[in-house]
């Protein structure tokens, strides 16, 4: 009897959790079909808010603009960050390795208010001495992006990398392989879902940064958390929702195609 009671109070517990945790984000899609241009007063279904969204020449420049940053971002970010997390996971004992550690970890901790000053002014000091970059765009953003993310990226790799079995590389270098052959075809492919994952954390922080993307964009390069920043400052649109919808789409398609494979191939396994 008391076990069943205890069984009925977590269950309580964990439905009023996934409550807390999903019924903002359940709201905001069912308003998304409101008729209504005041979000808070329903009027009726209606799928018009996407219509104007596809029209809205700003938000789409802005989503283009920020899946470009995300591309290049991650990409950079997973390179710096890969070498990084080897470097770390394989070279355990070198002078300077302490410092090197808390300076690839140093962007998990700083706060973006102030990683965003500093390169703020790392770019105009840059611009007067060196005449470069020309002002604030696409390039400032990116380089403000790899920065944070490949902390992220070096963490992952460097976790894929401490479950590794190493006597597969050494095997491979008493067989007269070089390392550089060793890691680009046996270390390569192994940790290449942790390289994904990363790759895939790196975009998703890039997309969703707003802090350290208004100190380093120019007028002409707003990138789409900024617009929808900037637009719920006046109050919360109809558009916005719709826009929020779908990016929730996107998201769980993504979770849902990636479980979809990790299932599939536990089971060939």
């Amino acid at each position: 009897m008391i076990a069943s009671k205890q069984a009925m109070a977590l269950t309580a517990f964990l439905i009023a959790g996934f409550a807390f945790l999903y019924l903002p984000i359940v709201t905001l899609v069912v308003y998304s079909f409101n008729a209504s241009p005041m979000v808070t007063i329903w009027t009726g279904v209606s799928t018009k808010w996407y219509g104007v969204l596809a029209h809205d020449e700003e938000i789409l420049r802005a989503a283009g603009l920020s899946i470009e940053v995300g591309l290049i971002s991650a990409t950079g970010a997973t390179v710096i960050g890969t070498l990084a997390g080897y470097a770390l996971s394989r070279f355990r004992r070198f002078h300077g390795r302490s410092l090197l550690m808390g300076m690839a970890m140093a962007p998990l901790l700083m706060p973006e208010i102030v990683s965003g000053i500093a390169l703020l002014l790392m770019f105009v000091g840059s611009e007067q001495i060196f005449d470069w970059p020309h002002g604030r765009g696409i390039i400032t953003i990116c380089a403000a992006h790899v920065t944070f993310c490949s902390a992220f990226v070096a963490i992952v790799i460097q976790s894929r990398l401490s479950g590794f079995d190493r006597s597969l590389e050494e095997a491979a270098l008493d067989l007269g392989a070089m390392p550089a052959t060793v890691f680009g075809l046996v270390t390569l492919p192994l940790i290449l879902p942790g390289i994904v994952a990363a790759w895939l954390l790196a975009f998703s922080l890039s997309i969703d940064d707003v802090v350290i993307s208004e100190f380093t964009s120019g007028p002409t390069s707003t990138t789409l958390p900024l617009v929808i920043f900037s637009r719920v400052h006046l109050g919360v649109s109809p558009e916005v929702n719709a826009l929020a919808t779908i990016i929730i789409a996107i998201v769980l398609t993504a979770t849902a195609l990636l479980t979809f494979v990790r299932l599939r191939r536990r089971s060939d396994a």
